[in-house]
C-alpha cells in the first residue's frame, strides 16, 4: 500500500517487533493521520476516489487503538476508536460509491469492537445491510474488494488474528466474503457478518496475552540466510521495512 505515512507506519512495526505497543499506537496514529491529510501525490482525501486510498490512513487509526489496548492502554484505545468513528462517517460524504460507503459502516464496526465504543453487533449487522442495497456496479464486488479501502478495512482482523496462529495467515480471502462473486452484497456483506462472529474474541485473546503480531508481509519460509535469535526460526517476514520472525515477529538476524 503507497502511501504517504512519512515513515510513520515502519517505526510503529518496529515498535511491535521490540513489543513496545504503547509506542507503536502514537506511530500508527502518526501514520494515520498523515495518510488522512494526503494520501497520495494525485489524490484529495476528500474528493470521490474509486480506489479508497484515504481508507488506508482510518485503517491505521484502528490498527493503533489495537496496539493500545494490547498495551493496557484502554483509554487511549478508545480515544482513537472515537476519532476513528468519526473520520469514517466525514469520509463517507467524500466516498461517493455506496459500496464504499458501506465499508466505511463496517470501519465503524471494528472501531466499536476495538475500543468499546458501543454496540458493535448492531454496526456489524448495519454494514452488512448497507452492502445488501448497494446497487449493482460495473467493477463487480472483487474488484472492490482487493482496493485499499477494503483491504485496510480487512488488515486489523488479519494481524490480531495472525498473532495467535503462530503467524501463519488466519483470516482468508474465503473466510470474509461470500463464495458468489456475482452477487455484491452477499459477496462483501458477508465480511462484517464474519467480523461480528470473531473479531471480539480474537481481540480479547490477544489483549489477554499482551503480545500482537507484527502485519504480515513478504515471507519466506526455512530460510538459510536468517535465523530469530528469540525462537530460533528461520522463516522471515519483510513488513514496512523491517526484517522480522514470521513466527514471534521480532528482528531476525542474518547468519
Amino acid at each position: 500500500m503507497s502511501t504517504s505515512d512519512g515513515g510513520h507506519r515502519s517505526e510503529a512495526v518496529a515498535a511491535i517487533a521490540d513489543r513496545e505497543y504503547g509506542t507503536a499506537g502514537d506511530r500508527y496514529t502518526r501514520a494515520g493521520r498523515r495518510v488522512l491529510a494526503d494520501p497520495r501525490p494525485d489524490v484529495d482525501p476528500f474528493a470521490p476516489d474509486p480506489k479508497g486510498w484515504v481508507g488506508i490512513g482510518i485503517g491505521y487509526l484502528a490498527t493503533a487503538a489495537v496496539c493500545y489496548r494490547v498495551a493496557g492502554a484502554g483509554e487511549r484505545a478508545t480515544q482513537r476508536s472515537v476519532e476513528g468513528i468519526a473520520v469514517a462517517r466525514d469520509l463517507a460524504a467524500g466516498l461517493d460509491r455506496p459500496v464504499q460507503r458501506a465499508c466505511l459502516a463496517e470501519f465503524i464496526a471494528d472501531f466499536r469492537v476495538i475500543g468499546g465504543t458501543g454496540d458493535a453487533a448492531t454496526a456489524y449487522d448495519e454494514a452488512a445491510d448497507a452492502y445488501g442495497s448497494s446497487p449493482p456496479d460495473e467493477r463487480g464486488p472483487q474488484y472492490w474488494g482487493t482496493t485499499p479501502l477494503f483491504e485496510a478495512a480487512a488488515a486489523p482482523i488479519k494481524q490480531v488474528a495472525r498473532t495467535l496462529d503462530n503467524g501463519e495467515i488466519a483470516v482468508t480471502w474465503e473466510d470474509l466474503h461470500g463464495s458468489d462473486p456475482a452477487d455484491l452484497g452477499a459477496f462483501l456483506g458477508a465480511r462484517p457478518t464474519y467480523k461480528r462472529q470473531r473479531f471480539p474474541g480474537l481481540l480479547e485473546r490477544v489483549t489477554e496475552a499482551g503480545v500482537l503480531a507484527a502485519p504480515r508481509g513478504t515471507t519466506e519460509y526455512s530460510t538459510d540466510h536468517h535465523r530469530c535469535p528469540d525462537c530460533g526460526s528461520t522463516d522471515v517476514n519483510w513488513a514496512a521495512e523491517n526484517t522480522l520472525c514470521l513466527r514471534c515477529s521480532r528482528p531476525t538476524a542474518e547468519q
